[in-house]
């Protein structure tokens, strides 16, 4: 424990309080050491207690009294740019409290709004298939069963894909299109790949252009966490817009409350529009 240097007294009704150190004849006090300890954040005490514990608390608490004192024999508590800013700092916090007991009810997200959200914005979201989509573009269903056959039997995909799909636009990457999404593929295509599973390669499927072969593969890791982080960004972006409607009517209904009417002098304020 700190010593203290002995009690403060006052008048007769007061209790004795202890003193953990003088300061040029002026008292910390136990309570008021206590008061600023209990405001550190946790990790900021966790390096106190790592670096020194609660006795370099009282250093800095000392230095802190030490330099209020000097800027007190300067006159700089009295000087009117201070007090202006701690003015409209007092008046800060006073709203902040104000909001705070106003927004009292959480601000939540039913699933059924994140899932409109996320729909909003389907074209930043992987498809819930999460699967990459690799085609095979034939030019008879002969060439497309041979070489299913062949890719049942180890073959690989992405290899008879670089040398034999009619596909141009997939052709030199082994057949691969990317992360499944909607209207990817044709629609003969589309409606194939949600009976596949993952490294299945599917029968020749008959479209206009051809016969295509189609497999699904997995998703890199990074990509998905690339995902689960674009989805917590809307969900904050959804949430931060909900908070900011609360706050509006709040506001409104305050303002439908109140009595306010623009004086003369803001004709030179509404008639500045910021047009030079």
């Amino acid at each position: 424990m700190l010593a203290g240097f002995g009690p403060v007294w006052g008048c007769a009704e007061r209790q004795e309080e202890p003193v953990v150190a003088l300061v040029n004849g002026r008292a910390i006090t136990q309570s008021e050491f206590d008061l600023h300890w209990s405001e550190l954040s946790k990790a900021t005490r966790s390096r106190y207690e790592k670096e020194g514990g609660k006795r370099q608390f009282l250093d800095e608490l000392i230095t802190r009294e030490l330099l209020m004192q000097e800027a007190r024999r300067r006159g700089l508590d009295h000087d009117d740019t201070i007090r202006d800013k701690t003015q409209r700092y007092k008046e800060q916090l006073i709203l902040d409290e104000l909001l705070k007991d106003k927004l009292q009810s959480k601000v939540e997200l039913t699933q059924a709004e994140l899932d409109a959200y996320y729909k909003m914005n389907a074209g930043q979201l992987l498809d819930p298939l999460k699967a990459n989509v690799s085609v095979m573009l034939l030019p008879n269903v002969y060439a497309a069963k041979d070489l299913e056959a062949q890719v049942n039997r180890g073959g690989s995909f992405a290899k008879f894909a670089q040398r034999y799909s009619l596909d141009e636009k997939t052709k030199s990457r082994g057949g691969e299109l990317g992360p499944y999404r909607k209207e990817l593929v044709p629609s003969e295509v589309e409606a194939v790949i949600h009976t596949l599973k993952l490294g299945m390669v599917s029968a020749p499927i008959k479209t206009d252009s051809g016969y295509y072969l189609v497999m699904l593969t997995p998703l890199d890791e990074a990509v998905i966490q690339a995902d689960l982080a674009k989805q917590e960004r809307l969900r904050q972006e959804l949430l931060a817009d909900k908070r900011r409607k609360q706050f509006e009517e709040i506001i409104a209904d305050i303002r439908t409350n109140a009595v306010v009417r623009l004086a003369e002098a803001s004709r030179h304020i509404t008639e500045d529009t910021g047009k030079r």
